[in-house]
């Protein structure tokens, strides 16, 4: 295989190349002793951002305080692949199990016209976050993904998607995409593109103006519920924030917290960005409607055209560090950045060679039955949201639409989602998540090599694999 093509301004970390261009936010202040509020929610990304938005819209004299250990945006919100998408991270089955099938149904419709409400925020708040509402391109290239990917949108037509939300389409179809040994492609409307940095950006400033403590460079290391006449409590190394509900919001960090350390595995996803495509390459390409696209393998890639032309490519590098710790800055393993440029270059050959200007890692939350949930306890006065395996951009808004009703104690549709009070048991101990999480990872690429072969069906190595993660 021919060496990487690499940029001379090629930088591995530093958060992620969303920042590399806007630059490093300015810090706030950090929190400066005790204080009170009425709602503490314990992390800046776009979980806690979008519930203290909601809150403050709906309730504007309401005491709202964000902490953060770093920065707003700092983990997944600023280093994600800018898919805001309608894709529905877990077996819809489990949800059916408990309320029924209808009401799996609504959920997923309520997802689709959260990629809408996103964009009406963005516009009515003025937040120029590059927002292209596209839609998806899922790709088969080979006679497994194909059979894979049309017996996936039958499935999906029985769960919400009706068919202009989601059917196969011709892989030439205009606007195509040049992807090369495409067998088959689906399409649905429901995604838009997005530059994470700059939304998660926009919200922190946009919730600062409405009036919400915005603390960054501080340490919660214990949530308190409430103890009798004891208040809950965020506690933290520079004072206790103490509120009618504390919410916890910390998706792929939640294991670094007392207590918590089995309830989400934290998950790592590597990404690429190109330098930007020249013109002749593009029209080769196409790409001019500007979908995100997917692919069909088990061990899957995902992708954007940036609004300036750069190609931003993700996947999973390394999956699970052992003992659950997430990166601080960033970096990436070279052979996540190996891997990512050979799919991009495998599906795109194009753009071969075009150099690669950055590459960095985040960290997500995989509860263990793959399943996002929602919640809010009224007896300890605590509440979150999380475990969103990947689909955040999305799923973070309508979860902070759902904490909003809980905090105000409506009775809303939001709060009637099958996602709301969902317990889910804890990941096993290490070395056994670890270990895990490995074979699982090694089962799904090994099906992907066999299936490019000549294998015409799903490779059994890949059920396997599910059934040992449990999705």
């Amino acid at each position: 295989m021919r060496p990487i093509p690499r940029s001379p301004r090629f930088v591995n970390g530093a958060v992620s190349f969303w920042y590399r261009e806007l630059g490093q936010p300015r810090r706030r202040d950090p929190l400066g002793g005790d204080t009170d509020c009425d709602v503490c929610i314990v992390g800046a990304g776009y979980t806690g951002l979008w519930t203290a938005y909601y809150l403050k819209k709906a309730q504007p004299d309401l005491r709202v305080a964000v902490i953060d250990r770093y920065f707003a945006g700092f983990g997944a919100s600023g280093r994600n692949g800018g898919w805001l998408s309608a894709e529905f991270p877990g077996p819809r089955e489990h949800y059916a199990r408990s309320h029924g099938k209808a009401a799996m149904i609504a959920f997923q419709r309520a997802l689709m016209r959260t990629v809408e409400e996103v964009q009406r925020v963005a516009r009515d708040e003025g937040i120029d976050a590059d927002l292209h509402q596209g839609g998806v391109r899922m790709v088969a290239t080979n006679a497994a993904q194909r059979e894979r990917l049309t017996r996936e949108i039958e499935h999906l037509q029985e769960w919400g998607y009706w068919p202009d939300d989601l059917h196969m389409i011709e892989p030439d179809q205009e606007p195509g995409i040049a992807v090369a040994g495409a067998t088959a492609a689906a399409y649905s409307p429901h995604a838009a593109s997005v530059q994470p940095a700059k939304l998660v950006r926009g919200l922190a400033d946009t919730v600062e103006a409405l009036g919400v403590d915005l603390y960054e460079g501080t340490n919660v290391t214990e949530i308190r519920p409430r103890r009798g006449a004891a208040r809950p409590a965020a506690v933290t190394e520079l004072g206790t924030v103490y509120a009618d509900h504390v919410i916890r919001a910390t998706e792929g960090y939640t294991a670094t917290m007392r207590g918590l350390r089995r309830d989400w595995l934290p998950m790592h996803a590597s990404m690429i960005a190109t330098e930007p495509v020249p013109e002749h390459v593009w029209e080769r390409i196409g790409w001019e409607g500007r979908e995100v696209l997917g692919d069909s393998a088990h061990s899957y890639v995902y992708a954007q055209r940036t609004a300036d032309d750069r190609i931003a490519v993700g996947g999973r590098g390394v999956p699970h560090r052992f003992g659950s710790e997430p990166d601080a800055e960033g970096a990436t393993q070279p052979h996540a950045i190996a891997e990512l440029w050979r799919s991009l270059v495998g599906l795109l050959p194009d753009v071969a060679d075009v150099p690669v200007e950055h590459a960095w890692s985040g960290v997500l939350g995989a509860p263990r039955d793959w399943s996002p949930t929602v919640d809010l306890d009224p007896e300890s006065g605590l509440g979150w949201a999380g475990g969103y395996v990947g689909s955040g951009v999305a799923m973070s808004n309508l979860a902070g639409r759902t904490l909003r009703d809980l905090v105000l104690r409506r009775r809303t549709d939001l709060t009637r989602l099958p996602w709301v009070g969902r317990r889910v048991r804890g990941w096993e101990p290490e070395p056994l998540r670890w270990v895990g999480t490995r074979v699982t990872n090694g089962l799904y690429r090994t099906a992907d090599r066999r299936e490019s072969g000549s294998s015409e069906h799903t490779s059994r190595l890949a059920g396997l694999a599910t059934r040992i993660s449990g999705r």
